[in-house]
């Protein structure tokens, strides 16, 4: 029997894929608590788990000392050094594949994940298309551990706590005297993004219910979300303002629910146990990327009568023909009637 157990966890990226892991690596040091996780990733992405017992984080420099065959290989010299007892590959890409191979043949027990790839393609196809849910993200990494020896329950996670603001953030919004709702209005493709027209339908009539609506982004989106915040009431734009990922994190854990594209703010809200509703275009919650722990319903679908091709792709990269407008099939009204609903 193994004693100290030690299990190094390579996701490499990408940032929502990371955040996805946040809630499975949980629930595995609540259920595994005499084992340790190092966790490997890009070093931005240090803040997702500063958190959480027993988890230290290790950067992976890929795109410098670790970069090629090389310097994956002093990567794999530097894990080792660490003393790990298993290997949990919950990436599968060509550089964690050729990690993982390092440590398998130097007798380490070793798992990676299964993703899926016929089903998402039968999925995704439009000829013949398998129109089922598929096997969540979440359980996916979950069934890794399970592979080395170390189940995994999802369901009922432990409450966690919420973070105190600091002053770079209440500087942007005030103190708390109402229900914060945050808005993440982009995503990595377009096929993912509501219109902005539509949206500012919805942060309009979210404004005038004296709701405080933050709009979230990058820095290269601020120029299009500061005149959103200039024009309306109770509108805040915090694109590029934050001063990091942490402050982010802290202040989406303060919200009272977060309306998100398919993309990385939604599961950041979904792994601080935040109200997630999110808007699906070119792809479908049915590939296994719903945010974590979050009702069916909070998941807002085009039209599938006048789009039964969808999903068109797995991330949205592509898109079906004529199916470039199949997000202006949810009315603002049916995003402010739901947002309402639950608050």
């Amino acid at each position: 029997m193994i004693k100290n157990k030690h299990i190094i966890v390579i996701r490499l990226s990408a940032m929502g894929d990371v955040a996805m892991t946040v809630p499975v690596i949980r629930a595995f040091v609540e259920q595994h608590p005499d084992v340790k996780i190092t966790f490997v990733s890009k070093g931005f992405l240090k803040p997702l788990f500063e958190d959480i017992k027993n988890v230290s984080f290790f950067s992976a420099e890929t795109d410098k000392k670790h970069k090629g065959f090389l310097g994956l290989y002093r990567l794999f010299s530097e894990l080792k050094q660490l003393n790990p007892t298993h290997i949990a590959d919950l990436h599968n890409v060509l550089r964690s594949k050729i990690v993982r191979t390092f440590f398998r043949l130097s007798g380490y027990p070793v798992a990676f994940i299964d993703k899926g790839r016929a089903e998402k393609k039968a999925l995704t196809r439009t000829k013949n298309k398998v129109f089922k849910q598929l096997k969540t993200s979440h359980q996916r990494y979950a069934d890794v551990f399970e592979k080395l020896g170390f189940p995994i329950a999802l369901s009922n996670p432990m409450p966690i706590k919420k973070p105190q603001l600091n002053n770079i953030i209440t500087s942007l919004t005030g103190e708390k005297t109402s229900k914060w709702i945050g808005i993440a209005p982009f995503a990595a493709f377009a096929s993912k993004v509501y219109p902005l027209d539509l949206m500012e339908k919805v942060i309009k009539e979210l404004s005038e219910k004296n709701y405080k609506v933050l709009l979230f982004g990058g820095k290269s989106d601020a120029t299009l979300l500061e005149p959103l915040a200039e024009k309306y009431q109770n509108v805040i734009s915090v694109a590029g303002k934050l001063g990091g990922l942490k402050n982010e994190i802290d202040l989406i854990s303060n919200l009272d629910l977060m309306l998100s594209m398919d993309s990385g703010n939604a599961h950041f809200a979904a792994m601080q146990q935040v109200k997630t509703i999110t808007l699906w275009g070119g792809t479908h919650p049915y590939a296994g990327f719903a945010p974590f722990n979050q009702p069916n319903d909070y998941c807002i679908l085009p039209d599938l009568e006048k789009y039964p091709n969808l999903p068109c792709s797995v991330y949205g990269n592509k898109i079906c023909d004529g199916y470039e407008d199949v997000m202006r099939s949810i009315t603002p009204k049916k995003v402010v009637d739901k947002i309402t609903s639950i608050l």
